[in-house]
């Protein structure tokens, strides 16, 4: 096996720019605004293809199902039943993402069939006025929230924080969150889900028509007492490694995630798992096998289970892995 990079599923978005273009030099097919690119993905609404070396034009399911344990690894193959259980993306918000909020496994796999969403954002790019809304406040119960989203009205009900780049927000199921001032461009991992249940979509047209809104399901589902977990660069412990700093960004039930700061040569830890790497800023090389892999700003790999590999370059990475 070798590291695999697979083609960019670009998803139009109403809230979305044109960032993936001039900042991390992705093409885009026509003038449209694009919100989403969907990077690694088994997920049935962006289906990942590989677009290098040999199984080039092969999906990431078909890959998977030939060799389950060598892509994935024995632990994670026994614990999902052979399913990928990440999606990676990148975000390119420049209009006021939608209040929302995501369901728990529980809930999600009885009554959407899928499982639920658990989400975590790496904010690569911030406009300086930057405002997201993150969590309810205080005191504000399910009937209260109830009756002043029915009468829209939003006063004293969200907690907003402004965020710069380089903060790292951790995003639990039932936490509701949106986008409310600024752009802010975003590295996503998550779980294998696209369940989203809108709240509040700002009164906003697409194609002439009101986007749809879940408050019944939102309701059953949001966590009034859930905190939001959010650090900074400047506030996060910097461990040092031959070749590189490391950053502990968060470590859940359903993804661990690192952030690398790597300034010659690094030689990363095997994992018996599948890693993601989510090249930040940058450029340099990934080395597996003696071949010499180009990565960039805006590149995604996928790096199956037990392969050794070798960093090398001045070029910040996101790992995501189990």
């Amino acid at each position: 096996m070798y590291p695999l990079k697979f083609k960019k599923t670009l998803v139009k978005k109403v809230w979305g720019g044109r960032k993936f273009n001039s900042i991390l030099d992705m093409e885009l097919p026509d003038e449209s605004l694009y919100g989403e690119s969907w990077e690694v993905s088994s997920h049935k609404g962006g289906l990942s293809y590989i677009e290098n070396g040999e199984y080039a034009g092969c999906s990431l399911v078909d890959i998977i199902n030939k060799n389950k344990e060598e892509m994935l690894g024995e632990e994670i193959v026994k614990r999902f039943k052979g399913e990928f259980p990440l999606l990676i993306k990148y975000l390119d918000i420049n209009d006021r993402l939608s209040v929302q909020v995501h369901p728990s496994d529980d809930y999600a796999l009885r009554v959407e069939g899928e499982f639920g969403k658990s989400e975590c954002w790496y904010v690569m790019e911030a406009s300086e006025d930057a405002t997201l809304i993150l969590g309810v406040k205080d005191g504000v119960t399910k009937d209260i929230f109830k009756k002043k989203v029915e009468s829209k009205d939003f006063s004293e009900l969200f907690n907003t924080i402004k965020v710069k780049k380089g903060n790292f927000i951790n995003l639990l199921p039932g936490v509701v969150h949106a986008t409310l001032e600024g752009s802010i461009l975003i590295c996503e991992v998550q779980q294998n889900s696209d369940t989203t249940y809108r709240i509040y979509d700002f009164d906003r047209l697409v194609d002439g028509k009101l986007r749809e809104l879940h408050l019944d399901k939102a309701l059953d589902v949001i966590d009034f007492e859930g905190k939001v977990q959010i650090s900074t660069s400047e506030n996060r412990q910097k461990i040092s490694l031959v070749g590189a700093k490391k950053e502990e960004l968060v470590r859940g039930e359903y993804f661990n995630v690192d952030k690398y700061l790597i300034d010659g040569i690094f030689e990363d830890e095997t994992n018996s798992n599948f890693k993601i790497l989510s090249i930040l800023d940058g450029v340099g090389e990934i080395i597996c096998n003696n071949i010499s892999y180009s990565i960039k700003k805006g590149d995604t790999y996928f790096i199956p289970a037990g392969l050794k590999t070798i960093l090398k370059g001045k070029v910040e990475i996101l790992k995501s892995y189990l």
